[in-house]
């Protein structure tokens, strides 16, 4: 386990999914949520070892993405049960590869609870992964987290969207939660792109 003091998180204060038809504001808020994260002990820190998908592990098995990156210009891929509807309420989210959780709370809005995960994969190299609309959390800030470890629920977002899980990743670690969609990629992945790429 890595000290308490290992990572010195900041949160100076954002989040999104398909806005729900009934609720047409509720991406309209303004989400500022930033992490900075210092004092890093690169001698000590534990790399990532691959990457797996956060549904249906290690291969999304019973799942498919509903709507994926640049889809309407979404920042991230929606994971679905391939049942539809709810059918996938309450489902494990595992963590996409080993990392430092550095943001576990309810954001509200059109996020809910997001969970925010840096992965070290090597001293110059960083991806952050970000995991919206979860029913629970099972993880803190700071925790080490390993590859395939339960950290959370799928969720609805207290019934404003189907039950799916909205996935990010950025290889600009710590930037602010945003909206979930935009035409402007910078400091995003592809994150079923680099999954593929990057498996072990």
């Amino acid at each position: 386990m890595i000290k308490k003091n290992l990572l010195a998180i900041i949160l100076l204060g954002t989040l999104s999914c398909k806005q729900n038809k009934t609720d047409k504001n509720v991406f309209n808020q303004n989400y500022s949520n930033k992490i900075e994260i210092k004092n890093i002990d690169f001698d000590t820190i534990k790399k990532t070892n691959g990457f797996d998908y956060p549904v249906g592990k290690p291969n999304a098995k019973g799942y498919y993405n509903a709507q994926k990156f640049t889809e309407n210009n979404h920042l991230g891929d929606d994971w679905n049960g391939i049942n539809g509807g709810n059918s996938d309420l309450g489902d494990p989210i595992y963590s996409i590869a080993n990392g430092y959780v550095s943001f576990a709370e309810n954001v509200n809005g059109g996020w809910g609870n997001v969970i925010r995960i840096v992965h070290y994969i090597d001293k110059n190299k960083q991806v952050e992964s970000l995991y919206a609309h979860c029913t629970e959390i099972y993880v803190k800030k700071g925790d080490y987290i390993k590859k395939g470890e339960k950290i959370g629920t799928i969720g609805n977002n207290d019934g404003q969207y189907l039950a799916h899980l909205h996935l990010e990743l950025r290889n600009e670690v710590g930037l602010p939660i945003g909206r979930g969609y935009s035409a402007n990629t910078q400091g995003y992945l592809n994150p079923t792109k680099f999954i593929k790429k990057n498996r072990k």
